[in-house]
């Protein structure tokens, strides 16, 4: 069974040695899952604490039982939305979020949020999707569901996918020396091709389009996407789409700087 780790493992090796978590920090998971990107900073960090918090309790539930089975002492996790969770002030020397951070409904007061967590100076390590169009997966499975490119409402993983807005949104949110380094790497929908449909079937957007059908049309739109997932399918590395991401760094500004 494919699970969120498995799809972004090459995303994450980014994520993790441009974060450089060293020796007696204290870190900001955003968005933390299950938890593999807060139990590895908490190794990394020991003495210092690491705080995972997600919106999803199960996702939470499940780190904490990875991390109790790892002897993991110096990490916790909150159930919240980062956006208005009351994190304490000036208290981490880095924040990161492996696609965590590009659902709030209202981006400045959820980065400003973020930054008052921070000390003066610490680091925001963070990996958001580039443009929609610029990412094969999200092409290729809405074109097989004959899904409009862009549908009002809801999520958008893609929210911040142009460098020049994001920009702007950390700077007036409190960050300064915003940096912008593109990521190319495959994303891992399963091993073969029952897998990857199940992976790709559980996709919000996928679930919510699918339902939305009726029978007939959910048959046929299903039978597309098997076909699309066939067409990304090797023996060798199993089913991969392309997909380009942004890892975003700055740092929190100094009160009056």
């Amino acid at each position: 069974m494919t699970t969120f780790d498995d799809e972004l493992r090459a995303h994450y090796a980014h994520l993790r040695s441009a974060a450089g978590v060293r020796s007696g920090e204290d870190v900001l998971d955003v968005g933390c899952g299950s938890g593999q990107s807060t139990r590895d900073a908490a190794r990394a960090a020991a003495p210092g604490r690491v705080l995972g918090v997600d919106v999803s309790a199960p996702a939470l539930e499940r780190a904490r039982e990875l991390s109790a089975a790892e002897g993991i002492a110096n990490v916790s996790y909150e159930h919240g939305d980062a956006q208005d969770h009351r994190f304490g002030h000036d208290r981490f020397d880095v924040a990161i979020s492996r696609f965590g951070v590009m659902f709030f409904s209202d981006p400045v007061a959820a980065f400003t949020n973020i930054a008052g967590a921070l000390r003066p100076g610490a680091r925001l390590v963070v990996l958001v999707w580039q443009r929609r169009d610029d990412n094969e997966w999200a092409v290729a499975t809405g074109r097989a569901l004959d899904r409009p490119a862009q549908q009002g409402g809801g999520l958008d993983p893609f929210s911040l996918g142009e460098p020049r807005a994001t920009e702007d949104i950390l700077g007036r949110a409190g960050f300064r020396d915003v940096r912008f380094d593109d990521v190319w790497e495959p994303m891992f929908f399963g091993n073969d091709v029952p897998e990857a449909l199940a992976w790709v079937r559980g996709f919000r957007d996928v679930a919510e389009t699918l339902d939305g059908l009726d029978p007939g049309a959910r048959e046929r739109a299903v039978e597309r996407l098997t076909e699309t997932l066939g067409a990304h399918w090797s023996a060798e590395r199993g089913v991969l789409f392309d997909s380009r991401a942004w890892l975003v760094r700055a740092r929190r500004r100094a009160p009056g700087g």
